[in-house]
């Protein structure tokens, strides 16, 4: 395996990993946290998201955040000349799509949210719309994430014919085994 192969395969790992991480994120927001929080009154509703908004707003989300379609665009260009590169091109469409949701959609719902006003308003302006968006940029990087791991699987599996092959030759070369 060459060091761009190996340099390649980092990368799309790295690719897989912060998809899921984001993908993960979104859905735990999906699956616990919005349902948890459409059971408090407008108020600790209003509050409680815009505490999270601002607390998101770090350094390690944002690496992660914006390293997931980064690193899969990287992952996409040095895939342009193997098989796996369809799998790699769909994930970064989604992980694109699902970016363009969050920048056109997400948040600007978070910040009209922040503005002053009456709790009950805010929270009718906000609360069906973000949810629903979030729900979709969950299922987008939920596909781009199963289309990262066929793609990792299908890179290994021809890392792994190549290398077996190449082993095949040299054992063919000294059938003696030294």
């Amino acid at each position: 395996m060459t060091q761009n192969s190996r340099s390649s395969g980092y990368v799309l790992g790295a690719a897989t990993v912060a998809t899921g991480l984001i993908a993960g994120a979104f859905y735990v927001f999906a699956c616990a946290v919005m349902p948890a929080l459409a059971r408090s009154d407008d108020r600790v509703y209003v509050q409680v998201m815009r505490d999270i908004n601002e607390v998101v707003q770090n350094p390690v989300f944002f690496l992660t955040f914006l390293g997931a379609p980064v690193l899969t665009a990287v992952a996409a260009w040095q895939a342009r000349a193997r098989d796996h590169r369809g799998w790699v091109r769909a994930a970064l469409a989604l992980s694109v799509l699902a970016f363009l949701v969050t920048v056109a959609c997400n948040v600007p719902l978070n910040g009209a949210l922040a503005h002053d006003g009456d709790p009950g308003a805010l929270r009718e302006e906000f609360e069906d719309a973000w949810v629903a968006w979030n729900v979709v940029r969950a299922v987008l990087l939920t596909v781009a994430l199963g289309l990262l791991v066929k793609a990792t699987g299908s890179r290994a599996a021809r890392t792994g014919s190549r290398a077996a092959r190449t082993g095949s030759r040299a054992a063919e070369a000294d059938p003696t085994g030294d």
